[in-house]
């Protein structure tokens, strides 16, 4: 199963625990790092060992900004963790417990409860800026608690992994070790074989909704990654985004088996007024695969949306379309 704009991993994840050989792409550095951790999870037991033996003491860099979302001692932990992980790249390289540990911390640096390392503020994929903080903090009349950075790490992980039993495991194992995980732009893959994948799930960037470099400059700075030398595809006119989606589709076609089958998901967006499955289903047919039906899911908003004031029926993407087509 091949997911060609993975995001966050969960079509690679689920084809695993499917059973499937899982193949993901993503031109965004940051899904393998959300991604690979979970084809191959560590034991509780390991993670608690690791945590023990990193001294989140040691900071590398502590910009003052951050500590709009921060306590100064969170920071001084968080930057510590940073510090250690970048080291240990740029040495022997992270193992697995190392990189579930990246993980967890990535998802953890920001949120709206005590689960999170910050302060009452969105997720770490829609970051606000530190100046946009300092004004939620006014409002709330909130400063930064200070947060137990590895506490938070292991309670997040034990949850995560509860319900990982010993043939979910063998599962995941096996699936790993022909699992491939990329970072191309969707229309360049060449490390896929041509007429080799059965299946593809996906879901491509919608059309200008989500400012992806903007939103994950959290992340990218825990990371050591220059979110401006990402190169992601955020076209901002209708007619842009279907010759980018052309192109992916030719890949796509190519790397097809003869009755291979794609399930492509997109939503609307211009508040309804413009429903992606009708510029999606030309793409399709015009790189040479049929199109065989249009499911329609009318979805309930999540806690992000709700963080944002947004009703269903009035702003955002209030359905989902999964446009199928087979070669």
């Amino acid at each position: 199963m091949y997911d060609p704009f993975m995001g966050r991993g969960t079509t690679p994840i689920e084809a695993a625990l499917l059973g499937r050989v899982p193949v993901g792409n993503d031109v965004n550095p940051l899904s393998i790092v959300m991604t690979k951790p979970r084809l191959n999870p560590p034991r509780l037991s390991e993670v608690e060992e690791r945590l023990r033996e990193i001294d989140l003491n040691d900071p590398a860099d502590m910009p003052e900004d951050l500590l709009a979302f921060y306590h100064p001692e969170t920071l001084r932990a968080i930057s510590s963790l940073k510090k250690y992980l970048v080291k240990r790249r740029e040495g022997k390289g992270l193992d697995g417990v190392d990189e579930w540990i990246e993980l967890v911390a990535l998802n953890r640096l920001a949120g709206h409860s005590p689960g999170f390392f910050s302060v009452y503020t969105m997720p770490p994929n829609q970051a606000v800026s530190a100046r946009a903080q300092r004004k939620i903090n006014e409002k709330w009349k909130q400063t930064p608690p200070k947060r137990d950075v590895a506490k938070i790490i292991l309670k997040k992980s034990r949850i995560l992994l509860k319900d990982l039993d010993g043939s979910g495991r063998a599962t995941l194992a096996s699936a790993s070790k022909e699992a491939r995980l990329l970072t191309h732009p969707a229309d360049a893959t060449l490390e896929i074989a041509s007429n080799s994948v059965a299946l593809v799930v996906t879901s491509p960037p919608f059309l200008n909704v989500v400012q992806y470099a903007d939103d994950n400059w959290l992340r990218c700075w825990f990371l050591g990654i220059d979110p401006k030398g990402v190169k992601l595809t955020v076209p901002k006119k209708l007619e842009e985004w279907k010759v980018e989606m052309m192109k992916a589709f030719r890949e796509l076609y190519r790397v097809l088996k003869p009755g291979g089958h794609v399930a492509f998901e997109v939503g609307e967006v211009h508040a309804g007024k413009t429903k992606l499955e009708e510029a999606v289903l030309p793409c399709g047919v015009t790189a040479g695969l049929e199109p065989l039906l249009v499911v329609i899911n009318d979805q309930k908003f999540t806690k992000t949306a709700n963080c944002w004031g947004v009703d269903n029926n009035f702003k955002g993407t209030n359905t989902n379309r999964i446009v199928v087509f087979r070669k």
